[in-house]
């Protein structure tokens, strides 16, 4: 469980294809001591687990799933990629509860500067914009936001800039794909509220 406060902005130096998936290598200085053998820690809001360790890198495995339904497909050498260790029982609660398990990818098809702030605009598919609300949470390439507004077909976000200072959304850009990830807590309540209805009507 992570809580989307990125504690590294790290690079991709290599990725290896294997059988059905591929073997991503990271350099992470800052918190690549603080990373055991097994260890999860979200890469862009994809929960990975470390396979190889070094004093400066960690080798993580993504499966074709991975692959297939995050932008972990899409990363080559170079790439900046936001990074979070697992929670700890100790840690203070700065976001919100993110799992690492990204439900849907996204589009930037927006940004603007107001103030001091940047406002991205990110199109979603349905799957998860039915769980989007206005100053509800959500997970953007691991980064727990805010929706500052509801629009067609997907939401708006507004950073300040120390956000953009210490997460790629710095240097992101139009076009770019992003991972998201929904509050957890609607996804339950939904489940909820239809088993409920489900219940009701037998």
């Amino acid at each position: 469980m992570f809580t989307g406060i990125v504690q590294e902005v790290g690079a991709v130096e290599e990725v290896v294809p294997v059988e059905n998936g591929a073997r991503i290598i990271i350099r992470m200085p800052a918190l690549a001591p603080e990373v055991g053998m097994g260890d999860s820690v979200s890469v862009n809001g994809t929960c990975l687990t470390a396979v190889e360790l070094g004093a400066e890198r960690i080798a993580f495995e993504a499966m074709g799933e991975t692959l297939a339904r995050t932008t972990t497909g899409g990363l080559a050498s170079g790439a900046p990629v936001n990074l979070e260790p697992a929670l700890r029982p100790t840690d203070r609660m700065g976001g919100h509860v993110v799992q690492g398990h990204v439900d849907a990818v996204g589009t930037v098809t927006g940004i603007r500067e107001d103030g001091i702030a940047k406002v991205i605009t990110i199109t979603a598919p349905p799957a998860i914009t039915r769980y989007v609300v206005e100053k509800g949470s959500i997970a953007v390439n691991g980064v727990s936001l805010t929706v500052s507004q509801v629009v067609t077909d997907g939401f708006e976000i507004w950073l300040i800039p120390h956000t953009c200072d210490v997460t790629t959304f710095g240097s992101m850009m139009i076009g770019d794909s992003v991972n998201l990830e929904a509050d957890i807590y609607a996804k339950y309540i939904e489940k909820f509220a239809a088993d409920r209805e489900h219940t009701a009507g037998t």
